[in-house]
């Protein structure tokens, strides 16, 4: 396979290809396509197409695909073959600039949200050359976006380029005012870390619920889980070894950035983190990255667990979403300057970004909200529902100091005159990590923490994008028509401090005490649920930011709405059919086996003498017992739950009602089995153990 450096990227039609496959006039209006958002010339894409299929069938492609992300969570392609037939009955190899820029795939069994009608099938793809097109076994992929007939998105990479846009125009407006004419572009970039968890596929394919569920809706907790902290960091099994080695070739060859790898706190739990990229571009890297994460785990044997909470009483997994914002000259815009004018510059971006999630932590909440995520947010393992900011103690002081006009301690202890006195200069790590806050500035970047680790990282971005351009927004509009530049942006940075401070916490996230404090005192929002937080995308305020920019219109946020709340119905319903089926299917028929083991070798002591004590037995059958009827009887009302549910129209009662009456009676049924699996010889009971899953794979 030869050295890392001679395989990264050969799988992908990168620059490099580019160069060296079109000629000057092509690539260069191309590339001002790609870097300033030129329109495209149909002669560019029919040149463009013609190299990217003779590059694609070298490399062994037969077939090609507009590679898009629809509101499924998921990935989605439909394959076509180069071939055309020529007119001696062979074929040729034909891909024209038409089919590159724009595809036809049928819409009708795709979420829309009653964006369109069922019987109306039309949808299109659009491609999206700032992402480079790569090779998936045998099928040229193309990013494209996705839309319907009447042009509404029915993906996440559209409203996601619509709001690197929005930010883009906003923080020009901003850097303009500094005095910077050379910017043409500002970009938001991303890191997601990926958590998952590796189990063995032979115990995989014994579990009803992890097949038809992606998690654990039953398992008593083994003897030894996380407590003693040997799997964080430890060394890595070979097996794993194996599969991480064989996971980085993958990714390495697709051109994805694949840099760390580690145990995670759980058993069989794990990570992988990239370097950053152009956040459209992370998104795609980071969805072919959960699907090649799952097929390279089936070729070694292993299933690789994406869900949020796939076992109870361990932690969970999530994707941190590492975020900051460069110009197209390289000047990353949250990290202090040597000059004044810098540093004033990097105050006014950070206090944008303060105001935003201050003034949008319902929708940055909503970007997270799935029914997998609502196990794990607030599980003392990662944030909780409520949104803070955590910025370290030197900046924290820094601010306050702004705040009150008062002397910062620092070497030169001058009161901060922003565009006078330099900003005191601190390095990257001037505090600790705060790992229980959701959103955490981490030296020149933002770490939010929310995101799930089956989430695509396109919402929370999306969300976070729009928010800041608005912040942006409203300080430009301010500054543009300032008398006196300097005195308005120190009065300005000075207020939005005073009215967004309550956002900032560098404590304990996991403190219940912060959660009264947050919610009571500070009077932040706590959406615990997917179902209490979801309909909020729809305030007044929310709709007025987002369709302002261009991001969404109203109709595509009503569809939003709607599906993600009918995910989340579908989601919960299919997890209470399932323990319902396993219930009756498994557990209740292995629990009667060994009760009426128990039994008859009660009979047989008793046979031998009556002397002989079956206590044991007798109480254990007693207990066994008891449990039966209860697991019986909370089966059919779980059952019966859902059919009162299935009798209501409304997605949004429905979500709610799935929350408070089907959620419940599933908790109370697992309680009863896990503490009959305790009970019950290991031989009886019908599928793997967590203590088989989490310990199985050496």
């Amino acid at each position: 396979m030869g050295t890392v450096s001679e395989y990264f990227g050969s799988l992908v039609f990168d620059d490099r290809v580019m160069k060296a496959n079109l000629s000057a006039k092509v690539y260069q209006s191309l590339k001002r396509t790609i870097d300033e958002g030129a329109k495209l010339d149909i002669g560019v894409a029919n040149a463009v197409a013609t190299a990217m299929k003779d590059w694609a069938v070298a490399n062994g492609a037969t077939h090609y695909t507009h590679w898009f992300q629809p509101l499924t969570g998921i990935t989605a392609e439909k394959h076509d073959s180069f071939i055309s037939p020529a007119p001696d009955g062979r074929v040729i190899m034909e891909f024209s600039g038409k089919e590159l820029i724009k595809g036809e795939p049928d819409a009708s069994s795709f979420p829309s949200g009653g964006l369109r009608a069922t019987f109306e099938a039309r949808g299109y793809t659009a491609w999206d050359p700032t992402s480079y097109a790569f090779i998936k076994g045998k099928t040229l992929c193309i990013p494209t976006a996705f839309c319907s007939y009447g042009g509404e998105a029915l993906d996440k990479k559209t409203p996601l380029l619509r709001s690197m846009e929005a930010l883009s125009r906003q923080a020009i407006r901003i850097l303009r005012l500094f005095g910077n004419d050379s910017v043409k572009c500002v970009r938001t970039s991303v890191g997601p870390e990926q958590e998952y968890f590796l189990i063995d596929q032979e115990m995989y394919n014994r579990r009803r619920d992890l097949r038809f569920t992606g998690r654990t809706l039953f398992g008593a907790k083994p003897p030894k889980g996380q407590e003693m902290d040997d799997h964080y960091f430890g060394v890595i099994k070979p097996r794993v070894e194996a599969y991480m080695e064989e996971l980085n070739q993958e990714l390495w060859k697709l051109g994805v950035l694949a840099k760390t790898e580690h145990n995670e706190v759980a058993p069989s739990q794990h990570e992988l983190a990239p370097v950053y990229t152009t956040t459209n571009i992370a998104t795609d890297h980071n969805q072919l990255t959960m699907e090649i994460m799952q097929k390279v785990a089936a070729r070694h044997g292993l299933v690789c667990l994406l869900h949020e909470k796939p076992f109870a009483g361990v932690n969970g997994s999530g994707k941190h979403n590492n975020w900051s914002i460069a110009t197209d000259t390289g000047v990353n815009l949250l990290t202090p300057g040597e000059t004044p004018y810098e540093n004033a510059q990097f105050l006014l971006f950070l206090c944008a970004v303060i105001k935003a999630v201050d003034d949008y932590q319902d929708l940055l909440r909503v970007s997270v909200a799935t029914a997998g995520n609502d196990h794990r947010l607030g599980a003392n393992e990662a944030p909780p529902a409520v949104v803070s900011i955590f910025l370290g103690d030197e900046l924290t002081a820094i601010l306050n100091a702004i705040e009150t006009d008062t002397p910062y301690s620092s070497a030169e202890k001058t009161v901060m005159k922003l565009g006078v006195n330099v900003l005191p200069k601190f390095t990257r790590d001037t505090t600790d990590r705060n790992r229980t806050s959701p959103f955490a500035f981490t030296g020149n970047k933002f770490e939010f923490r929310m995101l799930g680790s089956s989430n695509s990282i396109a919402c929370a971005n999306i969300m976070l994008n729009s928010a800041v351009a608005e912040s942006l927004k409203i300080y430009a509009d301010r500054l543009e028509k300032a008398e006196d530049f300097q005195l308005t942006l120190h009065e300005m940075i000075r207020k939005t401090i005073k009215d967004h401070k309550r956002i900032i916490f560098n404590g304990n996230g996991y403190d219940e005490s912060w959660i009264e404090e947050a919610t009571q005192k500070r009077g932040l929002l706590n959406y615990r649920t997917t179902p209490d937080c979801i309909p909020h995308v729809l305030d007044e305020k929310n709709v007025k930011m987002l369709t302002s920019h261009g991001v969404f219109c109203e109709a595509e946020l009503k569809s939003r709405c709607e599906i993600t709340l009918d995910n989340y119905c579908k989601t919960v319903v299919i997890e209470a059919n399932t323990m319902i089926d396993m219930a009756r299917k498994e557990i209740l028929p292995a629990i009667e086996s060994y009760v009426y083991e128990l039994t008859k070798t009660a009979a047989a002591k008793k046979a031998l003498s009556e002397t002989i004590s079956c206590g044991y037995e007798t109480g254990l059958v007693e207990k066994l017992s008891t449990l039966v009827e209860q697991i019986a009887a909370k089966t059919d009302c779980l059952e019966s739950s859902l059919q009162q549910v299935k009798a209501i129209d409304n997605v949004t009662e429905e979500s709610a009602a799935i929350r408070d009456l089907i959620l419940p009676a599933m908790e109370t049924l697992r309680a009863d089995c896990d503490t009959a699996e305790t009970l019950t010889a290991e031989s009886y009971w019908p599928f793997p153990t967590y203590g088989d899953l989490l310990f199985g794979v050496r």
